[in-house]
């Protein structure tokens, strides 16, 4: 089965660390964000370009991070996106960073749809956008 995954490289600066100079944890979710960031530039969606013509912004309502090996300074790591589900107004992407193909930290990640601050379902625009990925998901779903 083919996946909608998106792939992007990151590299950790010292800014990214604590004073051992490894991977300081709230890190990881800047890294996350960039991956779900690109994984929409992917099919067409900026946030920006969101924002400004439907009105629409996301927000993360959970995040489930699993750290299973340190990241140290100057290490390249890969951020790889995909979604889950599309639940209603919630996106549920599932992430992974990785170090020489090894993952360092899993994570599942809520986004909820805002349109004027209060959640709504994706508008069709974005639903356009994604629809082979959502065939993918309902696919999955059945098998």
């Amino acid at each position: 089965m083919a996946t909608h995954e998106q792939r992007i490289p990151v590299r950790v600066y010292y800014e990214d660390t604590d004073f051992s100079g490894r991977v300081y944890h709230a890190s990881y979710l800047r890294f996350f964000e960039r991956g779900r960031t690109e994984w929409l530039r992917a099919f067409g969606l900026q946030h920006n370009v969101l924002a400004k013509s439907l009105d629409v912004a996301f927000a993360v309502v959970q995040i489930h991070v699993s750290f299973q090996a340190p990241a140290e300074i100057d290490d390249l790591l890969v951020v790889v996106t995909d979604i889950e589900a599309i639940r209603g107004p919630v996106l549920v992407f599932q992430q992974t960073i990785l170090r020489d193909d090894r993952t360092v930290a899993a994570g599942r990640i809520e986004v909820v749809t805002l349109k004027r601050n209060r959640p709504t379902k994706p508008p069709n625009e974005i639903l356009v956008a994604l629809r082979n990925v959502r065939y993918r998901l309902r696919d999955r779903c059945v098998r």
